[in-house]
C-alpha cells in the first residue's frame, strides 16, 4: 500500500508539472514586439544618473556577453569614465569587421533623456534577440557602439544640484562669474530647497500679471491699460554682487556641440566655442574612438527639443559639402524616420533652424564620411496629438492637470527674501517641458530605436555572386564576379570619395595563378580599367547603394578558388568554388 501511494504521489507531481503553466507564464503575457521576459529588468519611466546609467550598462554586458561588450573610451573633465557599449554577434565575427551605428545622447547636460533612448537601442538589442529573427540576422552582420552620455559630469549635476530646465546646457569647467572668489559654488540658488530652480514673482501696485482665479498656478498678463496685481521678479535665486542678474556664477556659455572639427570657428564668430577643436575631453574621447573605428558607416546623436530628425549642414557656408546624391539617402531614411516618429519632423540645421559651426553633426559626416542624424526629442504633439509648441503655458499647465495631476508644478509658495522682501516661489519643475514625462518615455524611445536601427540596417551589406568562367584559350580564362550592395548606403559617401577619407574596397582572389585583374566598366562594351599593381587584390572604389561593380580576373590556373570582399564601411563577404 505503502508503494502504491508514493508510485500515486509521483504520478500527480509529474501531472502537474505537465498541465500546470510555470510561474512565469502564469504572471505574464507577451506583448507584440517587447520583450517577454527580460534578462535585465529596466524600467524606462524614470531617469537615470550617470551611476545609474553605469549598472545598467554593465547588467546588460553580464546578462549578454555573447551580444554585449562595455569598456570605457576616456574620461570626462571631472574623471568619470564615458563608457560605451558594442552590440553585435560575436560568434559571427569581430565587431570591426561589420558595418557600425553609432548611438550617443546627453551631449548638452539638460538633454538628458537621449542617454535613456541610447541605452534602450542596445536593451532593446539584447533581449529581443533570442525570439526575433530580424534582430538576430541584424547583429549577425551588423555593429552598434552606443555611448548613452558624453557628458556625464554635467549630467549629474543636472539632476542632482539644483537647476531649471535650461541649465546647465554646458559641461562642468565652471567660472566665478560674480566675483566671490566661488566658481560655481553659489550658481543657482535653491531657495525652498526643492531641487528645482522655478520663478520668482512678488506683489506690486505696478504690476503687470495676475492669477488667473480658475488656476491660481497660472499668471495672466493685463491688458496694456490695466494694472495688476503681481510683478516678475526673475528666476529663483539671488544677486550676489548687485549687477542685476540673478544666480551669477555658472558654467560660463559655452557649448559642447561647437568644439567639434569641423568648420569650427572661435567664439566671436561662434558663440560657445572654447579655444580650439576638440578642447573637452569628452568630444576629444568619442572623436579618437571614431578615428580608430573606421567600420562606423551610420551615425545617430540625441538631443532635445522639438521632435526633428536633423542632418547637416550646421552653416550656409557649408552647403557644398553635402552631394547630392548622399542627400538622396538622408530623405529616403529620414523620411521613413518622419513615417516612425508621428510628430516628428525631417529639417536641415542652417536653414529650418539656425547657423552652428564646430557642430558634431558636421564633423561626423564632413570630417569622416558618415551619414549622420541628430534627433531632437519630444515634441508637444505627443501630448494631446497637437501642436502647440515647446513653452505654451496653456497647453504645460492641461498637461500638469489631466495627465501628470499636478507632479510638474510647484505651487506657488511665500518666502521672505533677502533682497527682494516677500515673493512667491513657483513654476515648472526642471524635468517638465524639454524632457519627456516618465508616462511618455518608453514609447518615444522605442520609436526612435526603431529609426536608428532601420538606419543601421541600411548600412551596406556585400555579397558575391554571379561568379563566371569564361575559356580563353592557351591555358588561359577569365573569371567575372559581382560584387552586390543590397542596401542603400554606398560603401563610401560622396564626402569620403571627394577628399578620400577611407581606403577602397579590395576584392581578392585566392587559389588561382593570376595574370591581370581589372574593374568592369561596361561589361557589353567590353570596356575594363587594368590594375597592374597586385591584380589579385583588385581596388574598387565604391560600391553604390542598391547597386553591383563587376571584377575580372584573366588566370592561367586554378581550379578551387575563392573570393573574398573585404570593405571598412561595408564588411566583408566571400564566395568559395
Amino acid at each position: 500500500m505503502k508503494t502504491k501511494n508514493i508510485i500515486l504521489a509521483l504520478a500527480l507531481s509529474a501531472a502537474s508539472l505537465v498541465s500546470t503553466p510555470s510561474t512565469a507564464q502564469q504572471k505574464f503575457f507577451q506583448a507584440v514586439g517587447s520583450p517577454h521576459m527580460p534578462k535585465v529588468e529596466v524600467a524606462w519611466n524614470r531617469y537615470y544618473t550617470y551611476e545609474g546609467l553605469v549598472d545598467v550598462m554593465e547588467k546588460i554586458a553580464k546578462a549578454h556577453p555573447e551580444l554585449a561588450k562595455i569598456e570605457t573610451i576616456g574620461q570626462s573633465y571631472e574623471g568619470r569614465d564615458i563608457m560605451t557599449l558594442t552590440i553585435t554577434d560575436f560568434s559571427t565575427g569581430k565587431d570591426t569587421d561589420k558595418p557600425a551605428m553609432w548611438i550617443d545622447g546627453n551631449i548638452h547636460s539638460n538633454e538628458v533623456q537621449g542617454a535613456e533612448f541610447a541605452l534602450y537601442s542596445a536593451w532593446y538589442l539584447t533581449e529581443m534577440h533570442a525570439d526575433t529573427e530580424f534582430i538576430q540576422d541584424l547583429l549577425r552582420d551588423k555593429t552598434f557602439y552606443i555611448t548613452p552620455t558624453i557628458n556625464p559630469d554635467a549630467r549629474n549635476d543636472f539632476f542632482l544640484q539644483p537647476n531649471n530646465a535650461n541649465t546647465p546646457r554646458s559641461g562642468m569647467m565652471v567660472l566665478d562669474n560674480d566675483g566671490d572668489g566661488e566658481a560655481g559654488e553659489d550658481e543657482m540658488d535653491d531657495l525652498n530647497g526643492d531641487g528645482h530652480i522655478t520663478m520668482m514673482i512678488r506683489k506690486s501696485p505696478t504690476g503687470r500679471y495676475i492669477k488667473d482665479p480658475l488656476d491660481p498656478r497660472r499668471l495672466m498678463p493685463v491688458g496694456p491699460d490695466q494694472v495688476g496685481d503681481y510683478e516678475m521678479v526673475g528666476q529663483e535665486g539671488t544677486d550676489l554682487d548687485g549687477d542685476g542678474r540673478i544666480n551669477d556664477d555658472d558654467v560660463g556659455y559655452y557649448d559642447p556641440n561647437r568644439d567639434w572639427g569641423w568648420n569650427w570657428q572661435p567664439d566671436y564668430v561662434q558663440r560657445g566655442a572654447l579655444r580650439y577643436p576638440f578642447t573637452l575631453p569628452e568630444n576629444r574621447a568619442v572623436m579618437e574612438f571614431v578615428m580608430k573605428h573606421p567600420n562606423i558607416a551610420g551615425a545617430q546623436s540625441y538631443h532635445n527639443y522639438g521632435g526633428m530628425i536633423l542632418r547637416g549642414p550646421g552653416a550656409e557656408e557649408d552647403v557644398e559639402t553635402y552631394n547630392r546624391e548622399d542627400i538622396r539617402i538622408y530623405d529616403a531614411i529620414a523620411k521613413k524616420g518622419e513615417e516612425m516618429m508621428p510628430g516628428y519632423r525631417y529639417l536641415t540645421v542652417y536653414k529650418d533652424l539656425y547657423s552652428v559651426f564646430g557642430g558634431e553633426l558636421d564633423w561626423f559626416y564632413g570630417n569622416r564620411g558618415i551619414f549622420t542624424y541628430s534627433n531632437e526629442l519630444m515634441v508637444s504633439y505627443l501630448y494631446f496629438h497637437q501642436n502647440a509648441g515647446r513653452g505654451n503655458q496653456d497647453e504645460q499647465l492641461k498637461v500638469d492637470q489631466l495627465l501628470t495631476f499636478g507632479d510638474a508644478f510647484v505651487d506657488w509658495e511665500s518666502y521672505d527674501h533677502p533682497q527682494f522682501g516677500e515673493v512667491e516661489i513657483g513654476g515648472f519643475k526642471k524635468t517638465f517641458g524639454r524632457a519627456h514625462p516618465g508616462f511618455l518615455m518608453e514609447q518615444d524611445a522605442h520609436r526612435n530605436s526603431a529609426f536608428t536601427i532601420y538606419h543601421a540596417y541600411h548600412t551596406p551589406k556585400l555579397s558575391v555572386m554571379d561568379v563566371n568562367e569564361e575559356d580563353l584559350g592557351g591555358g588561359l580564362k577569365a573569371i567575372t564576379a559581382t560584387i552586390f550592395n543590397e542596401r542603400m548606403m554606398p560603401t563610401h559617401s560622396s564626402q569620403d570619395l571627394k577628399y578620400n577619407i577611407e581606403r577602397p574596397d579590395y576584392v581578392s582572389i585566392e587559389g588561382a595563378k593570376v595574370v591581370a585583374g581589372f574593374v568592369v566598366e561596361d561589361e557589353d562594351f567590353k570596356r575594363y580599367q587594368e590594375q597592374k599593381l597586385r591584380p589579385e587584390r583588385i581596388a574598387v572604389a565604391n560600391i553604390p547603394g542598391m547597386s553591383a561593380v563587376k571584377v575580372r580576373w584573366i588566370v592561367s590556373s586554378g581550379s578551387n578558388y575563392s573570393i573574398t570582399v573585404d570593405s571598412a564601411k561595408g564588411g566583408k563577404a566571400s564566395w568559395s568554388k
